[in-house]
């Protein structure tokens, strides 16, 4: 599947239906005097303008590393997404604006059973885009893919609540035109609020994906010469244009001649899974030697007394200098980190006070 061409021609089949459903709405709701009409062919409009947008972006984060961007231009998708979603906000926004306007005028309006027709085969299609996005934008990993099918199912609800005004309009000869009119704002900016968030979150970096982290410790852990994996970080740089790095513990006895392959096959069988560029660093282990068991023991034991501390890893002894060393992670809520290390080391000292320890704070990337 090519990636790029997958998103522009579901961005082309989008532009080209909201298209159609600008004119087809705002016709009738012109004639009509239906300022949620409307406002509803607007909203149809900024979808349009959003398809072009993500198209471009798209074609900009495609194109290839360079001596300033040695990292590709992915992340122009997430500045993307951004300004999709400053669109649906503008659009909501507006809606509201002239809602309110509309009911401090007393405009009224006038539908007839076309109006009805075509407000319903709007929801019809409204839907069927929805879907389809959603469905492109998982398939090819594109947040503005998503978040325009987002946007679409809200616009079919909106059509909806549009189409139940109409009715009550016709039948009842009650306006709540203007009300429905803030109500479809309302919606609107929330579902660009979420967009807004989500985007961010993505150009910020978020949080390493649970099942990603699992997977990729369950992958490397099952090579029979680590003993443990850590420090698991990924480095976002766009949709599937992932590098990071993660340590692996083996024994201290193993060789350079060892260590080499072993750590390109981790490699290899990450990228070859999950696509991911990944560095492997090595942690040593020497915990089966009588004296450091004890030691590490005793660590583990003290660390028990501490709630918030997460995980100790990368621990290791070196018998000659009597130097002890080791990672902790600190929950992030934690407030008092630094009292927590002198706590433990003091604590270790007075159980081994012949060693040194050296206390690295690490951070929790990922579970």
């Amino acid at each position: 599947m090519n990636r790029e061409k997958t998103i522009v021609r579901t961005s082309l089949i989008g532009i080209l239906g909201n298209v159609l459903l600008v004119g087809a709405k705002a016709t009738i709701g012109i004639i009509a005097g239906s300022i949620s009409i409307i406002m509803d062919a607007v909203n149809n409009l900024t979808d349009a303008l959003s398809s072009i947008v993500t198209i471009v972006g798209t074609k900009l984060a495609n194109r290839k590393p360079d001596k300033g961007h040695p990292y590709g231009h992915g992340r122009i998708e997430y500045v993307t997404s951004l300004i999709i979603a400053f669109i649906i906000l503008v659009a909501g926004g507006t809606a509201i604006y002239e809602s309110i306007a509309s009911l401090v005028e007393g405009t009224k309006a006038i539908y007839s059973n076309l109006s009805l027709i075509i407000i319903s085969v709007a929801i019809l299609v409204k839907v069927g885009l929805g879907l389809f996005f959603r469905k492109m934008g998982k398939k090819t990993n594109s947040e503005a893919l998503k978040a325009s099918g987002i946007d679409a199912l809200f616009d079919a609800l909106l059509s909806l609540s549009t189409l139940v005004g109409a009715i009550v309009a016709m039948f009842a000869h009650v306006a709540i035109e203007g009300y429905l009119g803030i109500l479809i704002g309302l919606f609107i900016l929330k579902s660009g609020i979420e967009v807004l968030i989500n985007s961010v979150s993505s150009i910020v970096g978020r949080r390493v994906e649970k099942d990603i982290a699992l997977g990729i410790k369950q992958l490397v852990t099952s090579f029979p010469e680590v003993i443990g994996v850590y420090d698991l970080i990924l480095h976002d740089y766009g949709p599937d244009k992932t590098i990071g790095s993660l340590h692996i513990e083996v024994r201290d006895d193993l060789t350079a001649k060892e260590i080499h392959p072993l750590t390109r096959n981790i490699s290899m069988a990450v990228y070859e899974k999950y696509g991911i560029i990944l560095t492997v660093g090595i942690y040593a282990t020497n915990s089966s030697v009588p004296e450091v068991k004890c030691i590490r023991e005793d660590l583990y034991r003290l660390v028990k007394h501490y709630p918030s501390i997460l995980q100790v890893h990368g621990f290791y002894v070196d018998i000659e200098k009597k130097l002890v060393s080791f990672d902790i992670i600190v929950n992030y809520k934690e407030q008092k980190v630094e009292e927590i290390k002198k706590s433990l080391v003091k604590q270790l000292s007075e159980l081994h006070s012949d060693y040194n320890y050296v206390v690295v704070i690490d951070n929790d990337f990922a579970d």
